[in-house]
């Protein structure tokens, strides 16, 4: 628009037509084409930022602001502690829309009452084979069946997956399986720990099938497509010889041709070829949508045509219905009809197909970028993107390629799943190896080379997406290229990504395939770490290398190397307390993790004192009804089950399960849709309702998603408009206002606008101090954050008192000889010291040395960082002989250690669990600014 006017008859013609769409989004604009594209992005990105991260990150809303996440990190959703892959989720929900797009039905009714009739049948009852063809329209099948079931049957618990292209990610059955026991969990409110082995999570989904079925009120069926591409189906689906639990039922679709010869004994559904009113209905509805009509005699020849098995497959005449209709009006269609007869099958009319696309093609090397783009998707592992393609192509333009890819996926060769452009048909990937790559292994060889090289130079950009995680060792493997794979699986983000992904059994293979056993590939993994420890500097890349600890911790006790499992989840810890803060929310992720190695361990002492710790640490950050909480609940329910504690394990469950409840009722559906609508309406309340303690609170918590996301501008607006509401609404003095002011006080101080934070700060101590109890978590929180605060501007003065009632409130919460009162005395301790008054940081230390000792034994890493800095004390005071004794104590633990990490010395730990208390180590770093001067 132009001063508000619309400038032209087909601009008003356009705005008329937009104002009939649901979800269209205008933006006023006149000026260049370059301002308007970057007005469209800036709008876009806003809306999947605030909209849609927003929404699925709710997780993140915390009761105070501490340390910031980092925002490129997002939440992992927890079952237990398997990693959720939403994008191999959204994947399957893809799969599941793209096999029911259908013109019309193909007379399924009659398949209808026959899958009816499984599910009615009484048990016990094998599974369903639904055999055909490739292309007789199995998935269209499923999928619609599916859709009926969900209509009509609402207390069926459906569980579906569609395997894809083999060698795919979805045609890995460990994944697969880990899919369907993650998704009855959901279902059945039950969470528990769940093996990330391969072989024991096949070998563990029968017992999981019949415990989460006793818990479902209704039928369970599940539904695996096209199960033969599963790599060793008849060996990893072995579950489905068993007898099934009353309640579930199974079909799988499988191709005649390539249907293991145990299964061919169960019930059966064939599809049966289109008879001749399917096969006219497919085409006419094909014809129809281009207005195209056909004459009588077209139409009796396609119907002389369509009488053999392969010419009356639905697939086949789909295709043979586009190809007429892709000629229109204008072409001769008794020419395409009759070039179209000369094939008999769909692999041969799919060749017809991509001729057709490149004479439609105007430079010959249009038609070599086809080729081009069609090699290098089939020989990738997943697909290739569309940007992808042009970075491998520059010479391809968006426009060549937007054309090509419209008529290739009208045309049903191509396909889109999550972004990437891959083959719609098997029969597709056949003919364009037949049409291209008739030479052989060579030509694959050339093009999987150039994916290979475009994916290495990402890794050395250090950009280590999932992209490139899941398609460079892939594509090693399948050159065979051991020495490759090898150096790109000791790549710690590729081998992280594949993990956190859960493609578990996927990395497992790759280090079998260059032959490493279990051990040898964890020590491997250390040596690397440490070797990119030395290059980190600075408290991101420190946040960075704790994750990296951590993953390999999971990863090493996921194979039951439990004793190899704590020196990296140890050291992981020990990064986050001193890189974040003690009290911050991954350190309880850290506390989590250890723990969950002496459950393994039956250290069952050990363990609760971590679970207990961590359960502290997530409802001061998150509050009490946290889902993250919930997950401590249940760890600890599970530890008292494990020593038969029923009736504290029982308290527990029906605590987290109340918070699981009301968790799941805010957030809706896995993927967020009820989310947009919920946050939807609750921006509208907020804009138009009327002050209110539930509106001050949702105020502040999408301050703090804000906050998280580094959107600090949008998170201040929120935060003040809390803090104002809440003074009118509560009274200037209540605690909300100081957790207003805390959380306001934190943005500042990201900002660096100290001065702010420290007013801030000051009031919402003011409040707390009056309002809370002496050793109440929130006002030890303040008290520790102004303190820093203090000592980063250099006032020391005023940090001292701060550093002392921290000492005091945790005596209060822990009582006198609590680790977590050492590590308050040693941060007094180096404050004394920062302020040269050595006489009273030495009694401090001392004291912290007798707790830590008596805490920890004489050879923890807190012992000697504390002996550490003693001899540092020492030495300045003259005493040089103590000095020497001291530091030589310290060098003896830093080498016990040594070996310990590096996997050649016993656990310090001892079998009777009772040396380990609490947490383990802090960072060598966090309490040496007095030693390391």
């Amino acid at each position: 628009k132009e001063d508000g006017r619309v400038s032209s008859v087909s601009v008003q013609q356009l705005i008329e037509q937009i104002s009939y769409v649901n979800k269209a989004k205008m933006i006023d604009h006149f000026g260049g084409v370059e301002e308007g594209a970057y007005e469209i992005y800036n709008c876009v990105e806003k809306i999947i930022k605030q909209d849609i991260l927003g929404c699925e990150t709710t997780e993140l809303e915390g009761k105070d602001l501490g340390t910031k996440e980092e925002s490129t990190a997002p939440e992992e959703v927890v079952f237990g502690d398997v990693l959720w892959d939403a994008h191999d989720e959204q994947e399957q929900m893809e799969a599941f829309q793209q096999a029911s797009n259908s013109t019309c039905e193909l007379g399924f009714e009659k398949y209808f009452e026959r899958l009816n009739d499984l599910v009615a049948a009484p048990a016990p009852i094998p599974p369903l084979l639904v055999s055909g063809g490739p292309g007789s329209g199995k998935s269209l099948l499923l999928s619609k069946w599916i859709q009926l079931q969900q209509k009509h049957s609402p207390n069926t618990l459906i569980l579906y997956h569609f395997v894809g292209r083999p060698m795919s990610t979805s045609s890995e059955s460990a994944l697969i399986i880990k899919r369907l026991t993650l998704k009855l969990m959901q279902h059945s409110w039950l969470v528990s720990p769940l093996t990330l082995d391969p072989a024991k999570l096949l070998e563990e989904f029968p017992r999981w099938l019949e415990k989460l079925s006793a818990r479902h009120q209704g039928s369970i069926i599940i539904i695996i497509d096209s199960i033969d591409q599963i790599q060793q189906a008849e060996k990893h689906m072995k579950w489905l010889i068993d007898p099934l639990p009353v309640n579930v039922r199974v079909i799988v679709s499988v191709n005649v041709e390539t249907c293991p010869q145990a299964w061919r004994l169960w019930p059966t559904l064939h599809l049966d070829p289109l008879n001749s009113k399917d096969v006219k209905c497919l085409i006419s509805a094909e014809c129809n949508s281009a207005n195209i009509k056909l004459t009588k005699e077209q139409e009796k020849k396609l119907e002389r045509h369509c009488r053999s098995a392969t010419t009356c497959n639905a697939l086949y005449v789909t295709l043979l219905g586009k190809t007429i209709a892709c000629v229109g009006n204008t072409g001769n269609i008794d020419e395409t009809l009759q070039q179209c007869f000369q094939c008999q099958d769909t692999v041969s009319l799919y060749r017809l197909v991509l001729r057709s696309i490149q004479e439609s093609l105007q430079s010959d090397k249009e038609k070599s970028l086809l080729r081009e783009i069609l090699c290098v998707i089939g020989v990738s592992h997943n697909g290739v993107s569309e940007s992808e393609l042009m970075e491998l192509y520059p010479e391809l333009s968006s426009a060549v390629l937007a054309s090509l890819v419209h008529s290739l996926h009208k045309m049903c060769l191509l396909t889109y799943g999550c972004g990437l452009l891959k083959f719609q048909h098997l029969q597709a990937w056949e003919m364009v190896r037949l049409e291209y790559m008739e030479e052989g292994e060579n030509v694959i060889s050339a093009y999987r080379q150039k994916l290979v090289e475009y994916f290495t130079m990402q890794l050395s950009r250090d950009r280590v997406t999932w992209r490139s995680a899941d398609e460079l060792p892939w594509l090693f493997q399948q050159q065979g290229d051991k020495q490759k794979l090898h150096k790109c699986l000791l790549n710690l983000f590729v081998s992280q990504n594949l993990y956190k992904r859960g493609h578990f059994a996927e990395l497992l293979s790759y280090w079998q395939l260059v032959g490493k056993d279990k051990s040898s590939m964890a020590a491997e993994y250390f040596d690397s770490l440490k070797e990119y420890e030395k290059s980190c500097e600075g408290e991101e890349s420190m946040i960075c290398l704790a994750d990296l600890y951590e993953t390999l911790g999971r990863f090493l006790k996921d194979l039951g190397l439990l004793s190899q499992a704590v020196a990296p989840l140890q050291r992981s810890l020990e990064i986050r307390e001193t890189a974040l803060d003690p009290d911050h929310p991954r350190v309880a992720q850290s506390l989590h993790q250890l723990a969950g190695v002496y459950v393994q361990w039956k250290k069952f002492g050990n363990a609760e004192q971590l679970y207990k710790q961590a359960l502290e640490i997530s409802e001061n950050a998150y509050g009490a009804e946290h889902p993250r909480v919930a997950r401590e609940l249940d760890a600890l329910a599970t530890l008292y089950q494990k020593q038969n504690k029923y009736e504290q394990a029982e308290q527990l469950r029906k605590k987290s399960f109340k918070i699981r409840q009301k968790a799941a009722r805010r957030k809706g559906s896995l993927c967020g849709f009820a989310l947009l609508r919920q946050r939807a309406l609750q921006l509208e309340e907020l804009t138009l309702g009327k002050d209110t303690p539930d509106n001050a609170r949702t105020l502040n918590e999408l301050g703090v998603l804000y906050y998280l996301q580094n959107n600090l501008e949008t998170a201040e607006l929120f935060l003040k408009r809390s803090l104002e509401m809440r003074e009118r609404v509560l009274g200037p003095d209540h605690p909300d206002c100081a957790q207003s002011l805390n959380n306001l006080a934190a943005l500042y101080n990201e900002k660096k606008h100290y001065d702010k934070a420290e007013e801030l700060y000051e009031k919402a101590l003011d409040i707390r101090r009056r309002a809370l109890a002496p050793d109440h978590p929130s006002l030890a929180y303040t008290v520790k954050h102004l303190a820093v605060l203090y000592k980063k501007m250099g006032k020391l003065d005023k940090a001292v008192p701060l550093y002392e009632l921290a000492v005091e409130i945790r005596q209060k919460s822990f009582g006198p000889k609590h680790p977590s009162v050492a590590t308050a005395l040693v941060n007094l301790a180096v404050l004394y010291c920062q302020m040269k008054k050595q006489v009273e940081a030495l009694p401090l230390y001392e004291r912290a040395l007798k707790i830590y000792e008596d805490s920890f034994g004489h050879m923890h890493p807190r012992v000697g960082e504390t002996l550490k800095n003693l001899a540092v004390l020492s030495y300045e005071g003259g005493d040089f002989e103590k000095a020497a004794e001291l530091y030589k104590r310290a060098m003896e633990i830093k080498e016990a250690e040594t070996l310990l990490i590096g996997g050649k010395a016993t656990s310090r730990h001892s079998s009777s669990g009772d040396t380990f208390s609490l947490k383990s180590a802090l960072s060598p770093n966090i309490f040496l600014e007095h030693g390391q001067r």
